[in-house]
């Protein structure tokens, strides 16, 4: 009998999980162009990007040696023959991807019966010039690949119909076991990582047979090249029924190509809620089965009970195959807290059920290097980045809190990092969009969902602090803060004087934040010279003060400068420009950047210009739109140049760099540029009023007592982070009609009316 464990003899410690990494690839095709993340990602030019991931401790990585971009007799091998030759020098073993979300070169496609021939080609030359490879996934999510380009038709071949999705699965399968035995001729050591996303299925009562049709099809897969699909399967009916010649699926069963190791891919829309009850969603959710129209949603946004969670996920692949598990792709597109939040949670998931004994093998820190336009499922392209642990908008890829998260986890099993102590956006009440819904099995959604988001917690969450209570920006930070779930204290010149040291010693010792943000300051830009000792304590001095302060207690700080402190004799500024303030705020504010940086190394200094947002009632679009419907003309400056910045983007973009541990200046603004008299012609055609009450007039005209500069333009050498600023307008737009329906929520029913902004007129592009 074992002897119970003891001081003397303690029980086993269980091996973490390895963290791997991955790349996105995909190469897919939408009519006869192909969208390739690689290239857009510009890896290709930058072979040290495989130290940057090494860098991380990652033991793996997912890497593309697609057959798209290696087809043919004249094929250009020498930048993968570099990478392979770096990533063993490195000694990370590569997990080889030959298919990627893909349909193969132009002249295949997944419906063509030589399919699997020609994809066995390509792998039996892969195996051949990299015969110490022994990781391959011949094939990504063949099942997801099917159903994105063959039942619902966004990508290549384009086909709708079930047969079209069902022979594309069949071929996707047998491609990876030609591909397989291809390379095991080279190797026979050589380990299949077969990965699919298998996200659930949820559903109301009257539904529960279409759930349980999906939650058996998700598996399909699998499946087939375990061996495990046979008459008497819930699906044979229905996949014979498809047109599938019964001797081609039994040819899996008599010869399977099992995986060595399921790669589960993971993302939080991957569980989902279908609804019968139309009117409660919007007409873009509707869809059906032939027998009942119905929603379909992600759950986490109505589901009451919650969702499974990697390791409600995770559980049922082991009880169903007792195989050796990995989560091979693990990303969120959002704020970088809740990017840092959801690998976490993936994390402990794998974790605790490799506790339970499960043969978790890995966790994948996948988009290393972001994403690009999956937003729209890769249909269009639209440059809508999303960063990983690198981000891609620097001169050269910038590491963010994703990587240090990684490092975290290679080192110590886990990360402390503050914004960890607030829970997920997929944990809160916030994520619900839709009304809220019982869903078929709640009690068991319950019980998954519980386990799955058990990573330990710690005690009350460190909070911002954050100064400028009663300001446009300070107000901008409380609301986003709330909406990123970042425990904060936003604090007035009444409860802490920022030019006063004393003052500020205290409050730092009462809260103990983990950062302090100053949005306060002297902002009257023409009173200053009238007033240039209260502009210079309450602007540099004060910054001077609360830098010494964080400096004593090893804070991070970030505070706000202009984009005054320049003179405008360059179109455009960049932030190792020197300066050359026209007038006494921008002096202020140029000193107070000397100031900080000698008082604190790992200050964060934003310069920003002439924001504008949707909550604040006197800012200038909000104000002009009501000037205009009532009649009035606006007169705007239409020979100085400028770059608008949205509260939201500006706000958010700093959080994340706040996050990301960077420090020194930083331009943010966004892109493009503009005059007042174009920027309010355009808000007016946006927001349907008349554009023609703009009345264009030189800046001498408007008799400003402080000298404006003739460009204020903020252009960065660090990374343009803010998206053009005909975009952010747009938004605008939305964010206001939302914000004014909140109003109206908040009003007794009596007082309220109809919300003043109309419709937007989306810009183009937008």
């Amino acid at each position: 009998m074992d002897a119970e464990p003891s001081a003397q003899n303690p029980p086993a410690k269980i091996a973490l999980p390895q963290l791997w990494g991955g790349v996105e690839c995909t190469v897919n095709r939408v009519g006869d162009c192909f969208h390739d993340q690689i290239e857009r990602s510009g890896h290709r030019a930058r072979l040290d990007d495989l130290d940057r991931f090494a860098d991380l401790g990652i033991t793996a990585l997912r890497y593309p040696i697609l057959w798209e971009k290696h087809d043919g007799a004249q094929c250009d091998w020498s930048w993968t023959d570099a990478c392979m030759e770096r990533l063993q020098k490195l000694r990370i073993e590569p997990l080889i991807g030959l298919v990627h979300h893909g349909s193969g070169p132009p002249h295949t496609s997944l419906l063509d019966p030589d399919f699997s021939e020609g994809l066995a080609a390509h792998a039996h030359r892969v195996a051949q010039r990299y015969p110490w490879t022994r990781y391959y996934n011949p094939v990504n999510e063949p099942l997801t690949t099917a159903r994105f380009s063959c039942l619902y038709g966004h990508w290549y071949p384009h086909r709708t119909e079930v047969h079209s999705f069902a022979r594309a699965v069949i071929n996707q399968c047998a491609a990876v076991k030609a591909a397989m035995s291809a390379i095991r001729s080279v190797n026979p050591n050589a380990q299949l990582v077969q990965t699919e996303d298998v996200g659930k299925t949820y559903s109301t009562r009257e539904l529960e047979y279409q759930a349980a049709f999906e939650n058996e099809r998700r598996w399909f897969s699998f499946d087939l090249l375990s061996g495990r699909f046979a008459p008497g399967h819930a699906l044979w009916d229905y996949i014979v029924g498809c047109g599938i010649d019964e001797k081609e699926l039994q040819e899996f069963r008599v010869q399977p190509c099992r995986p060595d190791i399921f790669g589960i891919n993971y993302y939080v829309v991957g569980e989902r809620f279908l609804d019968q009850r139309l009117e409660r969603y919007p007409q873009r959710t509707h869809g059906g089965n032939g027998r009942h129209t119905y929603a379909d949603l992600a759950a986490v946004r109505v589901s009451e009970a919650g969702i499974s969670g990697a390791r409600g996920i995770l559980a049922e692949a082991w009880e169903r195959y007792r195989a050796p598990l990995a989560i091979t792709e693990a990303h969120l597109a959002c704020t970088r807290e809740e990017q840092m939040r959801w690998l976490m949670d993936i994390w402990h998931a794998g974790r605790s059920l490799r506790a339970d004994g499960a043969d978790v093998r890995a966790i994948t820190l996948w988009a290393l290097l972001g994403a690009y336009d999956w937003h729209c499922l890769l249909t269009r392209r639209e440059d809508h980045y999303e960063p990983g642990a690198f981000d891609l908008r620097a001169p050269c890829p910038r590491r963010t809190g994703i990587a240090a998260t990684a490092q975290s986890l290679v080192r110590d099993g886990d990360c402390s990092h503050p914004v960890l102590d607030g829970q997920g956006w997929w944990r809160r009440p916030i994520r619900f969009s839709h009304p809220v819904a019982q869903v078929s099995g709640q009690r068991e959604i319950e019980r998954a969902a519980a386990a799955s988001f058990s990573r330990p917690r710690r005690g009350r969450p460190r909070p911002l602090l954050i100064t400028g209570a009663t300001g446009t920006l300070g107000q901008a930070f409380r609301r986003l803060c709330d909406l990123r779930g970042l425990a904060y204290r936003l604090v007035s010149r009444a409860e802490m004087d920022i030019a006063d040291g004393a003052s500020v010693r205290r409050m730092l010792h009462a809260v103990r934040p983990w950062a302090v943000v100053n949005t306060a300051g002297y902002v009257r830009v023409d009173q200053a010279e009238l007033e240039p000792q209260t502009c210079f304590r309450e602007n540099t001095h004060a910054a001077g003060v609360l830098a010494a302060a964080c400096r004593e207690r090893d804070l991070p700080l970030l505070t706000y400068s202009s984009d005054l402190v320049f003179d405008g004799s360059k179109a455009q500024a960049i932030e190792t420009d020197p300066v050359h303030p026209l007038g006494v705020y921008g002096m202020s504010k140029a000193q107070a950047e000397r100031l900080v940086l000698q008082e604190l190394a790992r200050s964060l200094i934003v310069r920003s210009c002439c924001f504008f947002g949707p909550w604040d009632e006197y800012n200038i679009v909000t104000t002009t739109l009501q000037k205009i419907r009532a009649g009035e003309t606006v007169p705007a400056i239409c020979d100085a140049a400028l770059s608008p910045t949205y509260l939201p983007d500006l706000v958010n973009a700093s959080l994340d760099l706040l996050i990301d541990g960077e420090c020194g200046m930083w331009h943010l603004a966004n892109s493009g540029e503009t005059t007042w008299a174009a920027f309010l012609r355009r808000s007016a055609e946006m927001g349907g009023a008349d554009p023609d009450l703009i009345v264009p007039m030189p800046l001498e005209s408007f008799g400003f007592r402080a000298q404006r500069p003739r460009a204020s333009v903020l252009a960065s050498g660090r990374g343009q982070l803010l998206p053009h600023w005909e975009a952010a307008l747009g938004r605008y737009f939305e964010d206001r009609a939302t914000h004014e329906r909140q109003q109206q929520r908040a009003l007794p029913k009596g007082r309220r009316a109809e919300p003043a902004t109309p419709r937007v007129r989306r810009a183009s592009g937008c």
